[in-house]
C-alpha cells in the first residue's frame, strides 16, 4: 500500500464518520482523545505507551476493515485488541491510585473502552445476522 492510498483511506473514513449522528461522532472523538492523544501526556508510563500502540494498530485495522467491508457494523472488530489491553491495564491498576492523574486516566480508558466493546459486540452480532448495509451513504 502506498502512502497516498493510506491517506485516501483515512480521508474516506473520516468523511463517512462525520456523516454519523453527532452523539456517535462525539463518542468516537472521546475514545480517540483518551486512547490516542492523552497517552502522549503520560509517556513516562509503559501502560500509556501500550494504550497508544494499541490505538494506532486498531486505527489501522479500522481503515483496512472499512476499505474491504465498507463503513458497516463490522468496524467494531477493529477493537479486538482492546480485550487484552483491558486485561493488561486491570492487572496494572493497583500500582496507580485513582486520585493521581495517571491512575484516573487509566481507569477512564478502561471504562470507556469496555463500554465501546459492548457497543462493538452488539454491532458485530447485527452484522453477522445480516445487517451489512453501509451506515452512511457517499
Amino acid at each position: 500500500m502506498t502512502g497516498s492510498m493510506g491517506l485516501q483511506m483515512i480521508v474516506k473514513f473520516h468523511k463517512k464518520l462525520l456523516k454519523l449522528p453527532t452523539p456517535v461522532v462525539l463518542w468516537v472523538g472521546v475514545l480517540a482523545g483518551f486512547n490516542g492523544l492523552m497517552p502522549l501526556f503520560f509517556l513516562g508510563h509503559r501502560e500509556a505507551l501500550v494504550v497508544l500502540v494499541v490505538f494506532l494498530i486498531s486505527a489501522a485495522m479500522l481503515m483496512i476493515l472499512t476499505e474491504f467491508a465498507g463503513f458497516t457494523r463490522l468496524m467494531g472488530a477493529a477493537h479486538v485488541l482492546w480485550v487484552p489491553l483491558l486485561v493488561y491495564l486491570w492487572a496494572r491498576m493497583g500500582a496507580y491510585p485513582a486520585v493521581e492523574p495517571f491512575g484516573a486516566w487509566m481507569r477512564l480508558v478502561m471504562l470507556l473502552n469496555a463500554a465501546s466493546l459492548v457497543f462493538d459486540v452488539v454491532d458485530i452480532s447485527r452484522y453477522v445476522r445480516g445487517e451489512r448495509d453501509e451506515l452512511v451513504s457517499d
